[in-house]
């Protein structure tokens, strides 16, 4: 595999570099918020549409399917765009999707809003993540792209608490109030702090779609599609796991899912650096570690300390992965790096339809509410399976290339 261009040549001031990816982060913020507020709230969305709650589910679908559509197709028509103007681009669509989901007043209205709001989201972290590569040396790309993750992180420390208390007291549309107000903050903090880049030499939507040629690519992708469904399986219907499996009060759920944050906030901590050491190595070794997660918390989850650490550790294992699997699709997609990097997120919330579907359906079966982790740790197995063979294809140089990093 050719060796990717890097530009700029030369990073950006470590000043200004570090506001240009809190910028990007403050975006990461509002969408971390939005996606996962949904699932603490679930319950009274179901009951505010008048559904059933693996039926409101669907809704967490609807905006994961948004995701896996909106990120090829929005960066393939923006390919010629300058980077900077097409965040903000992304990012206006976001907001607008949002404020949108404010007004559905039905299950259906819900389901199209949530879906429109999805667009953007996986494009928007997709050139997010380039955009923080370029501002840094090669050798702190892990840790550059974790820090624009951060701000999913952190959303699920602050933003998703918060929103999980607004939408239990006042109503869960102000839930979408909240983010569209981030987004406009996000979007003047990146007018003034990220630098302005023009648009890449050559760049057109055959060279973007050159990316799906790769195998390495479709690998990478699989990785998170598979290894990724269980673990949201199991979040999508925490609110209901931790109320009626591990008997907490419905009161006492912004605690949990804040826990959940700061298990994703540390894991993506060392996540970025785990991808500077070695991005296959780290890659391999959390995907086991997410089946030994997952096995544990469905066997402990009833008891309720150990229900609290292993919400924690969930957050923290899946967390870790993402900035090894963004690096990965870096160096495996040359020439086409905007494109692959926003598919990430696209096989990420194909994970989160997957998740929520094999969860709701686990749950409808009647085999109850810790059955979506033991599917997910199999499922994480699989996972592991696509990251050795990726690991082990891209070690076989063709005639002429040079291997995958890794």
């Amino acid at each position: 595999m050719p060796e990717i261009k890097r530009v700029p040549s030369s990073p950006t001031a470590p000043n200004k570099a570090a506001w240009a990816i809190l910028s990007l982060a403050i975006g990461g913020f509002g969408i971390g918020t939005t996606e996962f507020a949904m699932m603490g709230l679930l319950p009274n969305v179901a009951e505010g549409v008048g559904v059933s709650v693996p039926t409101a589910g669907h809704v967490i679908s609807a905006y994961a399917l948004g995701v896996v559509l909106g990120a090829p197709l929005l960066v393939a028509a923006g390919a010629r765009m300058p980077r900077k103007m097409l965040a903000l681009a992304l990012m206006a669509l976001f907001t607008v999707g949002n404020l949108l989901s404010v007004l559905a007043q039905d299950y259906t209205a819900l389901l199209v809003t949530r879906f429109i709001a999805g667009l953007p989201h996986g494009a928007f972290f997709g050139v997010a993540a380039v955009l923080a590569a370029s501002l840094v040396a090669p050798t702190k790309r892990g840790r550059a792209i974790s820090m624009v993750m951060m701000g999913l992180s952190v959303a699920n420390v602050l933003g998703v608490p918060l929103a999980t208390l607004v939408g239990q007291q006042f109503g869960w549309r102000w839930l979408f109030v909240l983010v569209g107000i981030i987004g406009i903050i996000t979007m003047i903090a990146m007018t003034i702090f990220v630098p302005a880049q023009k648009a890449q030499p050559g760049a057109s939507l055959r060279r973007e779609l050159g990316a799906l040629r790769s195998a390495q690519v479709w690998l990478t992708l699989l990785i998170g599609v598979v290894g990724f469904g269980g673990f949201f399986a199991v979040y999508t219907y925490v609110a209901n796991t931790m109320t009626e499996v591990a008997g907490f009060a419905a009161t006492f759920l912004p605690v949990i899912v804040g826990l959940y944050g700061l298990g994703m906030v540390a894991g993506n901590f060392a996540g970025g650096r785990l991808a500077d050491w070695s991005v296959m190595g780290s890659i391999y070794s959390v995907m086991g570690f997410i089946v030994v997660v997952l096995v544990v918390y469905a066997a402990s989850v009833h008891i309720q300390w150990m229900a609290l650490v292993m919400i924690f550790v969930v957050g923290a294992s899946g967390s870790m992965l993402i900035p090894s699997l963004q690096t990965r699709l870096l160096d495996v997609s040359a020439g086409a790096p905007t494109l692959a990097s926003s598919l990430n997120h696209s096989a990420l919330n194909a994970a989160n339809a997957l998740g929520a579907f094999v969860g709701g359906l686990v749950i409808t079966w009647g085999w109850g509410y810790t059955a979506p982790a033991l599917v997910g740790a199999a499922l994480a197995v699989l996972g592991l399976v696509m990251a050795l063979i990726s690991g082990v294809t891209g070690r076989r140089p063709r005639a002429g290339t040079t291997p995958a990093h890794g």
